[in-house]
């Protein structure tokens, strides 16, 4: 804080001489000080936020098994994040994980509301997933679609008066089971590819894929590619 005091003792002043000390210049203003607090909070809280997610992922792997990769979305892009990537037999997914404690979760269509607000968990999701897909499609030289899903960690009732149009909602502890209810829409070798591709520091930035695609040859002359299946490969 920068105070003004007055020397006592004078009652005048050399000529040219500034009355006025300033004292302590080199400490934060309140405002200053007020908004470095508020910093390390948001700060605090997305590192404790992450580490919940990441506690998450490793819960998640032991429930689906050795046919499923799942990875942090914030340790590959090196953004922030509240999603992960699950590769797998069912194909692939950007889980957005979002916590809503004991509070009531109603959905109609594209709207969700909680506690009166109408945050925007479903575009968000789609968000994630999107640029998902086109970081993993880029570097692939082939469309590879991400599925986006909205999981709710919280003790609350999730109700639907009608449900988000690509994007699967559900309780996290269901995850891995509407998971594997996807069936098996990618080969095994087609899960290992994407997985490699997924983990390649390179797909998560903006670069000619020609190189990376040959390196991951999805399938050998007059073959079909995974995805190929799903009607993406045109």
């Amino acid at each position: 804080m920068t105070e003004m005091l007055y020397r006592s003792g004078q009652d005048a002043q050399p000529e040219g001489f500034d009355e006025r000390i300033t004292v302590d210049a080199g400490r934060p203003s309140p405002m200053t000080w007020v908004r470095s607090r508020r910093a390390e909070r948001v700060v605090r809280r997305e590192e404790a936020a992450h580490s919940r997610l990441y506690r998450r992922i490793g819960n998640l792997i032991g429930h689906l098994g050795d046919d499923w990769h799942v990875l942090d979305l914030r340790e590959l892009s090196g953004h922030q994040h509240d999603s992960f990537l699950a590769v797998g037999p069912g194909g692939v997914f950007a889980v957005t994980v979002k916590d809503h404690g004991r509070s009531r979760v109603s959905f109609a269509g594209d709207v969700v509301q909680i506690d009166g607000k109408r945050p925007k968990y479903v575009e968000e999701a789609r968000g994630e997933a999107r640029a998902a897909a086109e970081a993993l499609s880029r570097s692939a030289g082939v469309s590879i679609p991400v599925m986006p899903v909205l999981a709710f960690a919280g003790s609350g009732k999730i109700s639907f008066y009608g449900v988000p149009k690509g994007c699967l909602v559900t309780a996290y502890h269901e995850l891995p089971r509407v998971l594997d209810a996807r069936g098996n829409r990618l080969a095994v070798e087609t899960v290992d590819k994407v997985f490699a591709l997924a983990t390649h520091p390179a797909t998560w930035f903006t670069a000619d894929y020609d190189a990376l695609a040959e390196d991951y040859r999805w399938h050998r002359d007059g073959e079909q590619v995974g995805t190929d299946k799903w009607g993406h490969g045109e």
